[in-house]
């Protein structure tokens, strides 16, 4: 999963910072009950990624490997870190 940021702050100096931040997702092996009890759970029709790691994620999930936030919709982490500085 790739999730592209561009930070543009217009005031005063014309600044932009553009980055990616990349985070991988295992799934588990899943039969058809598993599949429909987790879909039981959550509306994968509201999710980007058609699942919710934070909803009960850890039914289909074996591990992220990366930026969990990244998952979850924005790579908070990494926006702090781009953000640190900013008006100095």
């Amino acid at each position: 999963m790739a999730t592209g940021v561009c930070l543009v702050h217009l005031r005063g100096h014309e600044t932009q910072r553009i980055f990616a931040e990349i985070s991988e997702v295992q799934f588990r092996p899943l039969n058809d009950r598993q599949i429909n009890e987790y879909l039981s759970l959550i509306n994968p029709l509201d999710k980007a990624g058609g699942y919710a790691v934070q909803e009960h994620g850890d039914m289909i999930i074996e591990g992220v490997y990366g930026s969990f936030t990244n998952v979850v919709g924005l790579p908070v982490e990494r926006l702090r870190r781009e953000l640190s500085g900013w008006g100095h």
